[in-house]
């Protein structure tokens, strides 16, 4: 059994199989023990509870967590069983989180140098006041970012592509780098783009 897959991620999603959170195996395995989650088979949306999943053999090549009696399939996706709306998680300000949120590209000119190459940049400029937070820093390439040193954008005679924002939490910046496949079907675009309201 090793550690590396029970800190694989599962995708946790609400009731209404709306994505609200990213899990390492070992915490969804204790929410399907304990009968708050069910997994999802993502090819054709059967959910399991934990007496049926363990009785279920791991399939060719598939990740698997060897026990003294049996050989358990590791889950990818799960639903809650007891939670209704949608969790709205903190994204954290990061340099990996702002890199995700822009692109990896420059908010002045839209280049794509590299990471080596861009840097971070206070649209207000620290030396007037301007904080280091979301609303407040994009990615800047190494010559927009001199170009406009300690100005704003509107001294420095540029603009900016968008301005800055506080994302929304996706699985894309959940701190897991393992990308799975079978998610595709649970993240979709209009997912994505559809408002939440208080009241859904």
């Amino acid at each position: 059994m090793g550690v590396s897959v029970l800190q694989r991620p599962t995708l946790v999603l609400n009731r209404h199989w709306q994505p609200v959170h990213v899990a390492p195996v070992a915490r969804a395995l204790v929410l399907l023990w304990n009968e708050a989650a069910h997994v999802v088979d993502p090819d054709d949306f059967q959910l399991y509870s934990w007496a049926d999943w363990a009785k279920m053999a791991p399939r060719d090549g598939e990740p698997f967590i060897r026990t003294v009696r049996f050989r358990l399939r590791v889950p990818e996706v799960l639903t809650l069983t007891r939670h209704d709306r949608p969790r709205f998680n903190t994204v954290t300000f990061s340099r990996r989180n702002l890199f995700k949120r822009d692109h990896a590209t420059c908010q002045y000119c839209g280049g794509r140098p590299g990471t080596e190459e861009l840097t971070i940049d206070h649209v207000l400029p620290r030396a007037q006041g301007g904080q280091t937070t979301w609303e407040n820093c994009v990615l800047a390439c190494v010559a927009c970012n001199s170009r406009k040193a300690n100005r704003t954008p509107e001294q420095a005679a540029m603009k900016l592509r968008r301005p800055p924002f506080r994302p929304s939490w996706k699985p894309l910046y959940d701190a897991s780098t393992v990308r799975i496949a079978s998610w595709s079907r649970f993240l979709s675009a209009a997912y994505w783009n559809v408002p939440l309201l208080d009241d859904d």
